[in-house]
This record gives C-alpha cells, structure tokens and sequence, in this order.
C-alpha cells in the first residue's frame, strides 16, 4: 500500500474506491443480533466478521486473557482467507458505531499480519450511507484464497507482566481509554471491578471524535498525544481499554497523527480487574 494512504478513508472516497477492482469490503458490526442486523441491511458487497469468534478466542475466564483475546494469528490468517483477502487485496473496514467498535480491532489485527492495505471508513457504516453508498441484504460470498500469513502477530504488543512493570516505571506510559467514569472508579457497566491501573493516564477514544462523530483531523490528533508521545518510545507506551477492542480505536487514531504504533495489552481492564492486582481511584490515591 502505498504510504500516502491513511489508515483511515473519508466516507465520500470510500463510495466510490469500493468499486475498484480488488476491493473487499468488511463489516464488523458488534452487539446483539450483529449477524441478523448485517443481513438486513448493510453496505452493498460488504462481508460480515463477528468479532466474539472471528476477531477473538473467548476462553472461560477472562482473568487469562481478558474478555476478548486474540486469536493466534494462523486461526486468523483462516479468517482472512476465507474473507478472500489476499496480499493485493485493499480492504475497506467499518462497523456501526462510527467505527468506534470492532473495525479498528480489525484494522490493527490486518496490519499486525503485515497487510498495509486497510482502511477504516470515518464515521462508520453510517456516514457511508450519508454520502451515497448503497445498502443490500444479500449475503455476500467471498472468493476464497490460500495465502500464507505470519505466524506471529507483527505489531508490538504487552500483556500483563509487561503492564505491571510500566505502572511501577515512569519512563513508561500506559493509557486507559475508558470513560472518565470508569477510569475514577464512579461506575463500571462491563467488568467487575471500577477503577483504573496505576500510574495510567486516561485518553477517552471519544476525544478522538469531532462531534459528528469522524476522526478528529491528523493535527488535532497531534496536539492531544504529542504531550504523551513526543518525548517517548513507542515501545514504553502501553494502550488499553475494557478488553482490547476499543483501545485499537486510539491505535488507529495515532497512526492516523503519524505516530509509531505502541502497545496494545489485549487483556485490558478486564484481565487486570480480576487479579488481585492495585486498583487506583480518584479517591485512594493510589
């Protein structure tokens, strides 16, 4: 792919690159009844991806893990040839929340296997259709291939020993992309236990939103993380989020600034909430 390309592409290009020849379109819409509410009505040609078992391997206790960890990447590497993407295949992404959900988790996944040709569509499915891309319910049906992917995920990554130690080092960075309300502990809708990781700073993936919902531009993005970024290597910057989703939305936001991608811990909040690990507050001082 060529470097000009941004990771993420205005809904009104989108309309009319998805006509090109080796284009797929993907869909990943999250929630209950994804699969039913895809088949009604998505964007014409797009391929539907469930994030519970396409984007991740659900185990039976998400103290190892998290709620959503990744799937080895040769299970996903079936994914994609069953996708039909292939290494000169360019890939548009979206999903129904302004690409806030599972798009950006496909997108850093796709890159982690070394494919530059991805693209998340601003605003999500629904600017798509504000601009002029047309609907379906016809099930699409891909063209399978037999490519060869890695066997290991390229992007860097940090679980939860590597976490321990950056909350204890200040050369280190680790951020939390959550609500602010979850982060201080005032509520918790998801996992066990409110609160946040020490020493973690707390970005919310919505500032990386304008208020129509598109990313913010790459300068705007720059005056938010260069504070956290400039002074850094990647490498001592550690993303996180509730379970390793949303955190690729701030990922996929500081490469679209033009950042070096850091780490992602997959296990999240989700894992660290339920191993007996500090838990910091705005009222314990931790």
């Amino acid at each position: 792919m060529d470097q000009s390309y941004s990771s993420i592409i205005d809904a009104e290009e989108a309309v009319s690159f998805a006509a090109q020849p080796g284009v797929i379109i993907v869909d990943t819409r999250t929630g209950p009844g994804a699969s039913e509410r895809y088949a009604t009505e998505h964007l014409d040609g797009a391929l539907f991806v469930d994030l519970d078992t396409a984007l991740a391997e659900i185990g039976t206790d998400a103290a190892k893990g998290g709620r959503h960890p990744l799937p080895k990447p040769a299970k996903f590497g079936e994914v994609l040839n069953q996708l039909g993407i292939s290494s000169d295949i360019h890939v548009l992404v979206y999903d129904d929340k302004n690409a806030s959900s599972a798009a950006a988790r496909f997108w850093w996944m796709l890159r982690s296997m070394g494919h530059e040709k991805v693209q998340v569509i601003d605003g999500g499915m629904q600017a798509a259709i504000e601009a002029g891309f047309k609907t379906s319910n016809t099930v699409s049906k891909a063209k399978l291939v037999n490519t060869d992917w890695p066997v290991s995920w390229q992007l860097p990554l940090a679980d939860i020993t590597d976490v321990k130690k950056a909350s204890a080092d200040r050369s280190a960075t680790i951020i939390d992309v959550r609500s602010r309300e979850r982060y201080d502990g005032d509520e918790e809708p998801i996992d066990l236990v409110a609160g946040h990781i020490p020493g973690a700073l707390n970005i919310p993936f919505t500032e990386n939103l304008s208020e129509d919902g598109r990313f913010q531009t790459p300068e705007v993005l720059r005056e938010l993380y260069d504070p956290v970024m400039k002074h850094l290597d990647p490498g001592n910057v550690i993303v996180h989020c509730g379970s390793g989703v949303t955190a690729c939305h701030t990922l996929l936001a500081l490469a679209h600034a033009g950042f070096k991608i850091p780490r992602l811990y997959v296990g999240s909040w989700s894992e660290w909430s339920r191993n007996e690990l500090p838990i910091a507050t705005k009222t314990n001082g931790l």
